[in-house]
């Protein structure tokens, strides 16, 4: 790939408007995740009576229902991202592809 395609494509206002919706989205489920996992971390940490609380007849603690949560939760994160980047980022993808199609 050539120096001039490259250039043509960054500033091709598509792949502009790509980056910027897929970067954005990353970032917010990213912060997402991770605010999940820390929260669950920090709480083990500071204070562990919280999750060590029993459930039911006492056989298993509320932590493992919360972390079973968080790792569904992380699964459908990624679903979420997975069917945007196959809609809406491949749509544009597309559209640049399109544009510099006489290029390549």
């Amino acid at each position: 790939m050539n120096d001039e395609l490259v250039e043509k494509i960054k500033a091709n206002p598509n792949y502009q408007t790509l980056i910027k919706k897929r970067t954005g989205f990353a970032i917010k489920l990213g912060i997402f995740v991770l605010v999940m996992f820390y929260a669950y971390i920090l709480t083990i940490a500071f204070d562990p009576t919280v999750l060590g609380a029993k459930t039911g007849d006492g056989v298993m603690t509320i932590a493992f229902p919360i972390a079973a949560a968080i790792i569904i939760i992380s699964f459908f994160t990624t679903l979420i991202y997975v069917r945007r980047a196959n809609g809406e980022f491949e749509d544009l993808i597309e559209k640049v592809r399109k544009d510099v199609k006489d290029e390549l």
